[in-house]
């Protein structure tokens, strides 16, 4: 297990050197995104995918999010980009907006049981953007475990996680304290299934009327 400071310039890009071989390699990276520290691994690699799920004490039943690098990338990832999509992506990536979609059934990955679907997002910190446009998609989420608190702090994620991860890219303390906003696109209306950063009433801005809530 290496730790690396990614607010000086060369540890950080040692760092996220060393992050970017982890992750090819199918090891476990932990990374500072706008809302919290997260656990991330490649998205392509199911081994490491599970051993993500291992290390967080959590099933396949709760399936892990994508995170991305770029607009673009989701293209190669579902099925059809609906206009609302691009529409709420314009708006808010990178930034606290997941959006939930059909990925695309050629895609040989497993992230759990997501009924065909995926939840996609861009975040807004310069080091998560970095690594993902290095690596490609990842699968992350928040690098606590067994219930504990999501980390807000390198240490915090540490403690929970340990020498399950063998990189860890410290960001310093983030500010955020609330999670993303997840939007399920896959029926025939937009329905917020958590409200978090992005506020209901932005979305509904976005889109041009308001979206349920489940």
């Amino acid at each position: 297990m290496t730790t690396f400071d990614c607010r000086v310039p060369d540890t950080r890009a040692a760092g996220l050197a060393a992050a970017t071989a982890a992750a090819r390699a199918g090891r476990l990276v932990v990374v500072p995104t706008d809302t919290s520290y997260g656990i991330g691994a490649d998205a392509f690699d199911q081994s490491a995918v599970r051993s993500l799920l291992a290390a967080k004490g959590r099933g396949p039943e709760t399936p892990v999010p994508v995170l991305v690098g770029s607009w673009s990338t989701i293209d190669g990832l579902v099925a059809v980009v609906p206009s609302a999509a691009r529409d709420l992506v314009e708006a808010f990536w990178p930034g606290g907006l997941s959006i939930v979609l059909p990925h695309a059934p050629s895609l040989a990955w497993d992230l759990g049981r997501t009924r065909g679907t995926v939840v996609l997002r861009m975040p807004l910190h310069p080091v998560a953007l970095e690594l993902l446009r290095e690596c490609g998609p990842m699968a992350m989420t928040g690098a606590n475990a067994g219930g504990g608190a999501v980390p807000r702090t390198c240490a915090d994620a540490y403690a929970q996680l340990g020498e399950a991860v063998e990189i860890y890219l410290d960001g310093g303390p983030l500010e955020s304290d609330a999670g993303s906003t997840i939007v399920d696109l896959t029926g025939a209306e937009p329905v917020v299934r958590r409200e978090g950063t992005v506020s209901t009433a932005e979305i509904g801005e976005v889109l041009g009327h308001t979206p349920a809530v489940a």
